[in-house]
């Protein structure tokens, strides 16, 4: 998508705050003990209240109103009867849609206590979105994210999960431009053109450089089985850099 007007700019600016309002209430709610279901109904319960429709169920028939991935799990974990543990490192992927508008957010969680190295990954998780944040503007190349992305890990001593890609967000979940790489990648050749809406979601890793499918369809594994962080935002390329759509009201 790319954006044409104001009123479309409000419109994804309003659905990117109720997912991360999701988000940051679900990290808040996280306790050694709850289910990964019940973490799940939290989220469903804010997204319905401010009127919207959880977009993985809504998109792909998902069981579930969002993504819940422990240890592990890199990405689309089912929420169910899984409980969570002291130790644990939880990763919740929101995305939601209203009035035909979607936004995608998501962000690891360690649930205390972790070891220095475990804080030091989600540090560093974030650390490498907000890398590849800075690389965004209109005219820019969109390899400059995976480049930035691929420095930050390399200088850092990480690897990062090479079949899990960003992408173009906003009339629907997944669209153009697909595939938008958070590593190197020199075949990469496209600009960011002003108003293109899409994601920037590395997925940061102690080994892992591979998501493979599990027994269920839906749940992907790190390969070789590492911890594996991701942090997500939804933003619009601006002349003036990146405009981040997903904030939290507070």
């Amino acid at each position: 998508m790319t954006v044409s007007s104001d009123d479309e700019l409000t419109a994804l600016k309003l659905i990117g705050r109720i997912v991360a309002d999701a988000l940051a209430t679900m990290g808040k709610a996280i306790e050694p003990g709850m289910t990964t279901r019940e973490l799940d109904a939290i989220g469903r319960r804010v997204m319905e209240a401010a009127g919207a429709r959880p977009a993985p169920e809504l998109v792909y028939g998902f069981p579930g109103a969002t993504c819940i991935s422990v240890n592990e799990e890199v990405a689309h974990g089912i929420p169910g009867d899984r409980r969570i543990m002291q130790g644990d490192l939880v990763n919740i992927d929101v995305s939601a849609e209203k009035d035909g508008y979607f936004s995608d957010t998501g962000a690891s969680f360690a649930v205390p206590p972790v070891t220095r190295k475990v804080e030091r990954l989600c540090k560093d998780g974030r650390r490498a979105m907000w890398t590849g944040l800075r690389e965004v503007g209109a005219g820019k190349p969109l390899a400059g994210i995976g480049r930035a992305v691929g420095a930050f890990a390399k200088k850092n001593g990480y690897t990062l999960v090479r079949n899990l890609a960003s992408h173009g967000v906003g009339l629907s979940l997944h669209e153009e431009p697909t595939e938008i790489a958070t590593w190197p990648d020199a075949s990469e050749r496209r600009l960011m053109e002003e108003g293109l809406v899409f994601t920037v979601e590395p997925f940061l890793s102690l080994g892992a450089t591979f998501a493979e499918d599990g027994d269920d369809p839906w749940t992907l594994y790190s390969q070789p089985n590492a911890l594996t962080v991701q942090y997500e935002h939804t933003v619009v390329a601006t002349r003036n850099g990146p405009l981040i759509l997903s904030m939290p009201s507070q």
